[in-house]
């Protein structure tokens, strides 16, 4: 049994290396899904595990400093916080500068002020419990106490990054501190919630039927389909060119029938007094459309017998990608018509100036021979979208990493400032996410292919951290201030919480989203869970969404300034 013993007592083994990982990261996911009053830490319970083996390593294997070499540990943990948040930044790339809208800036206002009470409170805390100790690595484990109540692993992955360019070899385990304040992290962002909820006299029912209302009333720009009949007399012998023009606003003429035949319009095509025709445009823009053409018709172009088919077809041609619609020339060139786009399971409304992505799926109508033309230009290939585009991603890391380690000296600093291993890809993730088809470059990727090597990162990092930890994790915490780095980090979270939901109930917005809202500032999908569970509208994910992007981009990038502007000065 010798061999076997030596799988898991040779730390210089391959073998035992991946071995420890596929324990630690197995366990650690297993484990992750236990609830405790509906709530379970999910993938993090990976850092407790790895704390938990580097523990026992470290008493049956003295002789050795960690379960497995420190190079090792440290080039798996910076790899894996590489991808992970260079996959975030490519989910978030296309709608992160969407997300400034009217509401979306009041939004990310509040949550840019919760981050920084986080950070306020994080050194308020240091220099009402730490100070006095005159501890160099006191607020160093402090900002590790920050992001582990605030939930945000890729900030600990900053961090950590950071503090090993400031103090090397000798950098403090921030990830026990971390460690200690995750767990009650994610109890007090919910239970803070709830408790803004009672604070500002909230009835979820009527905060329900506010909603109701507002949907109601809202013109948005989701795509609205009716039939119409041409009764304005100025429309005679006019084009739909002539027309649009004149309206001043986007809608596309799908089908149209003329003396009892069906056609697809072009822009050329000529209005006549009982035309009836099928139009798709903006809900906000139904009532205007109709008051100048005509009124609506209770008949259904799609049930009546005729030539034409419509049919979603999915574009998979990288040629495709970044091209608008009206430069795609459908109408003109080809024949059919273009009514709306899903993407990433919205639909958007066909205006001309939409640039359209890889992955995108439109409606075109029209006749048969026509469509199945348009769709073999489009790629229309579910089994091209499956194959993942891993040149895109590793051309992003590689100009990540040079951006990253571009040095900004700063006077009186002890070392250039740099965006480092998490900043630097983050930051090229989003742009490209967002700009890359304009240099050709296809971000695509199906959202399992985004979440796993999101979760392979993630899961690597954390087991890295948790192995290098759990070597000093319990005299570190449970004989040193592990208790004060509880109850710091439960101030970090709730503090800011308390604050700014009252301020956001002020300023308007439905409780629901600012439940998103708030926990989407901490990057927390449990405390947006428990929104989504007592409400029956998408406010909360609204409200997530409109702040995670800004949010994770600063929780990771503030990591790095804490540790470079204030713990590099100790």
């Amino acid at each position: 049994m010798d061999w076997f013993v030596n799988l898991f007592s040779n730390t210089e083994s391959v073998a035992h290396i991946a071995m420890l990982y596929a324990i630690v990261i197995a366990v650690g996911v297993y484990l992750g899904k236990i609830k405790i009053f509906g709530i379970s830490l999910g993938v993090t319970f990976v850092l407790f595990a790895g704390i938990v083996v580097g523990h026992l390593y470290k008493i049956y294997c003295p002789e050795s400093p960690f379960a497995a070499p420190e190079s090792t540990l440290t080039f798996i943990q910076d790899f894996g916080l590489i991808l992970f948040v260079f996959m975030i930044g490519l989910q978030v790339g296309p709608g992160f500068f969407e997300s400034f809208g009217k509401a979306g800036i009041r939004l990310n206002g509040l949550a840019m002020s919760a981050i920084l009470l986080n950070v306020l409170v994080m050194f308020a805390c240091y220099f009402i419990f730490f100070y006095g100790k005159h501890d160099i690595n006191a607020l160093p484990m402090m900002v590790g106490t920050l992001y582990g109540a605030v939930t945000n692993t890729p900030g600990l992955g900053a961090a950590n990054e950071a503090l090993n360019s400031v103090f090397g070899s000798d950098a403090p385990m921030i990830a026990s501190a971390y460690a200690c304040a995750y767990p009650l992290g994610v109890l007090g962002i919910i239970g803070a919630i709830i408790v803004v909820r009672y604070l500002c006299r909230v009835k979820l029912e009527k905060e329900e039927e506010e909603l109701a209302a507002m949907e109601e009333g809202n013109a948005n720009k989701k795509p609205y389909k009716m039939h119409l009949e041409v009764t304005n007399k100025y429309l005679e012998g006019k084009t739909l060119l002539q027309v649009h023009d004149f309206l001043n606003r986007d809608f596309v003429v799908s089908r149209l029938v003329h003396e009892g035949e069906l056609c697809i319009p072009n822009r050329d095509t000529v209005f006549h007094l009982g035309d009836q025709m099928l139009i798709v445009c903006a809900e906000a823009d139904q009532e205007a459309i109709m008051a100048f053409i005509g009124p609506k018709l209770d008949i259904d172009f799609e049930q009546s017998d005729q030539p034409l088919v419509s049919k979603r077809i999915l574009i998979t041609n990288s040629e495709i990608n970044g091209k608008t619609l009206a430069s795609m020339h459908f109408s003109s060139v080809h024949g059919v018509n273009v009514t709306r786009v899903t993407r990433h399971g919205m639909d958007l409304f066909a205006s001309g100036s939409l640039p359209l992505q890889v992955g995108d799926r439109i409606m075109v109508v029209g006749p048969e021979d026509a469509v199945d033309r348009v769709a073999n230009k489009m790629g229309n290939s579910v089994k091209r979208l499956d194959h993942p585009n891993i040149a895109t991603i590793f051309v992003g890391i590689i100009l990540g990493l040079i951006f990253g380690s571009l040095p900004l000296a700063i006077p009186g600093m002890p070392v250039p400032v740099k965006l480092g291993l998490a900043g630097g890809p983050l930051i090229i993730a989003i742009l490209i996410g967002r700009y890359g088809y304009k240099i050709h470059l296809v971000t695509y990727t199906t959202t399992s292919a985004n979440m796993m090597l999101r979760e392979i990162g993630l899961v690597l990092f954390l087991a890295s951290v948790g192995i290098k930890a759990g070597a000093s994790f319990f005299s570190t915490v449970v004989e040193g201030d592990g208790l004060l780095y509880v109850l710091t980090g439960f101030l970090i979270t709730v503090i800011p919480i308390l604050i700014i939901g009252p301020i956001a109930r002020r300023m308007k917005f439905n409780y629901f989203t600012i439940a998103g809202m708030l926990a989407g500032t901490y990057t927390d999908p449990p405390a947006l869970a428990y929104a989504n569970s007592i409400c029956s509208k998408e406010a909360p994910a609204v409200g997530y969404s409109t702040v995670y992007p800004l949010a994770m981009f600063l929780r990771i990038l503030t990591a790095q300034l804490i540790v470079l502007f204030f713990c590099g000065w100790l």
